[in-house]
Protein backbone atom coordinates (compact mmCIF):
# COMPACT_ATOMS: atom_id res chain seq x y z
CA UNK A 1 0.00 0.00 0.00
CA UNK A 2 0.92 3.28 -0.68
CA UNK A 3 0.69 5.94 2.21
CA UNK A 4 -0.37 9.12 1.32
CA UNK A 5 -0.84 12.20 3.72
CA UNK A 6 -3.08 14.99 3.11
CA UNK A 7 -2.06 18.05 5.52
CA UNK A 8 -3.80 21.02 5.68
CA UNK A 9 -4.80 24.07 7.53
CA UNK A 10 -9.02 25.22 8.22
CA UNK A 11 -10.24 27.80 10.42
CA UNK A 12 -13.39 27.73 9.21
CA UNK A 13 -13.99 24.11 7.52
CA UNK A 14 -13.75 25.18 3.98
CA UNK A 15 -9.96 23.99 2.98
CA UNK A 16 -11.15 20.50 5.44
CA UNK A 17 -13.80 20.07 3.21
CA UNK A 18 -12.03 20.24 0.24
CA UNK A 19 -9.27 18.01 1.47
CA UNK A 20 -11.68 15.20 2.69
CA UNK A 21 -12.57 15.10 -1.55
CA UNK A 22 -9.06 14.73 -2.10
CA UNK A 23 -9.06 11.91 0.44
CA UNK A 24 -11.93 10.63 -1.12
CA UNK A 25 -10.64 10.22 -4.73
CA UNK A 26 -7.40 9.39 -3.41
CA UNK A 27 -9.04 6.18 -1.65
CA UNK A 28 -10.56 5.18 -5.16
CA UNK A 29 -7.24 3.47 -5.80
CA UNK A 30 -7.49 0.65 -3.79
CA UNK A 31 -3.51 0.73 -3.28
CA UNK A 32 -3.47 3.85 -1.54
CA UNK A 33 -4.02 4.92 2.16
CA UNK A 34 -5.07 8.31 2.33
CA UNK A 35 -4.84 9.73 6.20
CA UNK A 36 -5.92 13.42 6.63
CA UNK A 37 -4.08 15.38 9.22
CA UNK A 38 -3.86 18.54 10.79
CA UNK A 39 -1.13 21.27 10.24
CA UNK A 40 -1.51 21.97 13.74
CA UNK A 41 -1.17 18.66 15.02
CA UNK A 42 2.47 18.45 12.83
CA UNK A 43 4.01 21.40 14.28
CA UNK A 44 5.08 19.46 17.07
CA UNK A 45 6.24 16.16 15.67
CA UNK A 46 6.98 16.77 11.66
CA UNK A 47 8.73 13.30 11.51
CA UNK A 48 5.67 11.61 11.35
CA UNK A 49 5.84 12.64 7.38
CA UNK A 50 8.83 10.46 6.79
CA UNK A 51 6.09 7.08 7.22
CA UNK A 52 3.96 9.16 4.09
CA UNK A 53 5.22 8.34 0.41
CA UNK A 54 3.26 11.17 -0.70
CA UNK A 55 2.29 14.59 0.41
CA UNK A 56 -0.80 16.92 -0.43
CA UNK A 57 -0.53 20.06 1.06
CA UNK A 58 -3.83 22.03 1.70
CA UNK A 59 -4.45 25.88 3.12
CA UNK A 60 -6.37 28.67 2.68
CA UNK A 61 -4.83 31.83 1.31
CA UNK A 62 -5.09 34.66 3.31
CA UNK A 63 -3.68 37.39 2.06
CA UNK A 64 -1.82 36.04 -0.66
CA UNK A 65 -0.08 33.20 0.97
CA UNK A 66 -0.64 30.34 3.10
CA UNK A 67 -2.45 30.60 6.62
CA UNK A 68 -0.14 31.70 9.62
CA UNK A 69 -0.80 28.20 10.91
CA UNK A 70 0.03 26.57 7.95
CA UNK A 71 3.32 28.49 7.97
CA UNK A 72 4.41 27.48 11.22
CA UNK A 73 3.89 23.51 10.05
CA UNK A 74 6.06 24.50 6.84
CA UNK A 75 8.83 26.03 9.64
CA UNK A 76 8.65 23.01 11.48
CA UNK A 77 10.47 20.89 8.92
CA UNK A 78 13.61 22.61 8.89
CA UNK A 79 15.11 19.40 10.34
CA UNK A 80 13.86 17.60 8.18
CA UNK A 81 15.18 20.14 5.23
CA UNK A 82 18.81 20.10 6.50
CA UNK A 83 18.82 16.48 6.35
CA UNK A 84 16.58 15.81 3.03
CA UNK A 85 14.30 13.17 4.63
CA UNK A 86 11.57 14.21 2.04
CA UNK A 87 13.44 13.82 -0.58
CA UNK A 88 11.98 11.80 -3.57
CA UNK A 89 8.40 11.72 -2.04
CA UNK A 90 5.47 13.41 -3.96
CA UNK A 91 3.97 16.58 -3.28
CA UNK A 92 1.09 18.22 -4.39
CA UNK A 93 -1.35 21.62 -3.05
CA UNK A 94 -4.47 23.08 -2.97
CA UNK A 95 -6.11 26.33 -1.76
CA UNK A 96 -9.35 28.11 -0.90
CA UNK A 97 -10.64 31.34 -0.77
CA UNK A 98 -13.54 33.67 -1.44
CA UNK A 99 -12.72 35.38 -5.02
CA UNK A 100 -12.45 33.24 -8.37
CA UNK A 101 -8.49 34.78 -7.59
CA UNK A 102 -7.70 35.92 -4.32
CA UNK A 103 -4.13 35.23 -5.10
CA UNK A 104 -4.66 31.41 -4.92
CA UNK A 105 -1.72 31.14 -7.59
CA UNK A 106 0.89 32.90 -4.76
CA UNK A 107 -0.09 30.28 -2.37
CA UNK A 108 0.16 27.15 -4.71
CA UNK A 109 3.55 29.05 -5.51
CA UNK A 110 5.04 29.12 -1.75
CA UNK A 111 3.67 25.40 -1.55
CA UNK A 112 5.58 24.65 -4.58
CA UNK A 113 8.87 26.24 -3.54
CA UNK A 114 8.44 24.61 -0.05
CA UNK A 115 8.39 20.88 -1.46
CA UNK A 116 11.60 21.83 -4.00
CA UNK A 117 13.23 23.01 -1.00
CA UNK A 118 12.77 19.45 0.01
CA UNK A 119 13.54 17.54 -3.13
CA UNK A 120 10.39 16.55 -3.71
CA UNK A 121 8.33 16.04 -6.62
CA UNK A 122 5.47 18.20 -8.21
CA UNK A 123 1.94 16.95 -9.51
CA UNK A 124 0.00 19.17 -11.08
CA UNK A 125 -3.74 19.43 -11.63
CA UNK A 126 -3.78 18.11 -15.77
CA UNK A 127 -7.48 18.21 -15.90
CA UNK A 128 -8.58 20.55 -18.93
CA UNK A 129 -11.73 23.40 -17.71
CA UNK A 130 -14.97 21.52 -18.80
CA UNK A 131 -16.22 24.75 -19.85
CA UNK A 132 -14.35 25.24 -22.81
CA UNK A 133 -16.34 21.74 -24.05
CA UNK A 134 -19.41 23.65 -23.06
CA UNK A 135 -20.76 22.71 -19.30
CA UNK A 136 -21.64 24.75 -16.99
CA UNK A 137 -19.40 27.11 -15.36
CA UNK A 138 -20.49 25.70 -11.45
CA UNK A 139 -20.65 22.07 -13.01
CA UNK A 140 -16.80 22.21 -14.50
CA UNK A 141 -13.83 20.59 -13.56
CA UNK A 142 -11.11 22.82 -12.80
CA UNK A 143 -13.55 25.68 -13.74
CA UNK A 144 -10.88 28.23 -12.58
CA UNK A 145 -8.51 27.17 -14.65
CA UNK A 146 -5.42 25.99 -12.82
CA UNK A 147 -2.93 23.46 -13.36
CA UNK A 148 -0.46 24.04 -10.58
CA UNK A 149 -2.56 22.67 -7.93
CA UNK A 150 -6.53 22.82 -7.02
CA UNK A 151 -7.90 25.72 -6.53
CA UNK A 152 -11.88 26.18 -5.22
CA UNK A 153 -13.80 29.08 -4.38
CA UNK A 154 -16.27 29.31 -1.40
CA UNK A 155 -18.25 32.39 -0.72
CA UNK A 156 -17.42 34.75 1.86
CA UNK A 157 -18.90 33.65 5.48
CA UNK A 158 -20.55 30.98 3.47
CA UNK A 159 -21.08 27.64 5.25
CA UNK A 160 -18.01 24.65 5.08
CA UNK A 161 -20.11 22.93 2.22
CA UNK A 162 -21.04 25.21 -0.13
CA UNK A 163 -18.64 24.42 -2.87
CA UNK A 164 -19.64 24.24 -6.55
CA UNK A 165 -20.77 20.58 -7.86
CA UNK A 166 -17.44 21.73 -9.98
CA UNK A 167 -14.87 21.92 -7.56
CA UNK A 168 -16.10 19.00 -5.63
CA UNK A 169 -15.36 16.91 -8.86
CA UNK A 170 -12.48 18.34 -8.99
CA UNK A 171 -10.92 17.63 -5.43
CA UNK A 172 -12.22 14.37 -6.42
CA UNK A 173 -9.86 14.09 -9.42
CA UNK A 174 -7.15 15.62 -8.20
CA UNK A 175 -6.92 13.36 -5.41
CA UNK A 176 -7.47 9.65 -7.69
CA UNK A 177 -4.69 11.92 -9.76
CA UNK A 178 -2.10 11.73 -7.18
CA UNK A 179 -2.87 8.17 -6.26
CA UNK A 180 -2.62 7.16 -9.92
CA UNK A 181 0.36 8.76 -9.85
CA UNK A 182 2.31 7.50 -7.15
CA UNK A 183 1.17 3.92 -7.97
CA UNK A 184 2.85 4.80 -11.14
CA UNK A 185 6.02 5.96 -9.67
CA UNK A 186 6.45 4.47 -6.63
CA UNK A 187 7.53 5.12 -3.22
CA UNK A 188 10.88 7.07 -2.85
CA UNK A 189 14.40 5.08 -2.70
CA UNK A 190 15.07 5.44 1.34
CA UNK A 191 18.69 6.79 1.97
CA UNK A 192 21.00 3.79 2.69
CA UNK A 193 18.77 1.37 0.24
CA UNK A 194 20.05 -0.63 -2.64
CA UNK A 195 18.46 -0.56 -5.89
Amino acid sequence: MQRLAIVYHSAHGHTQHIATHVAEGARGVITTEAHLLTADELVSRPDELLSYDGIVLGSPTYLGSVSGPFKSFMDATGRLWRTQRLKGKLAAGFTVSSLPSGDKQSTLTSMFVFAMQHGMLWVGNPFLPEQLAGALQDQAVNRLGSWSGLMAQAGHSAPADSFVPGDIKTARMFGRHFAETLQRVGPPIRAGATA
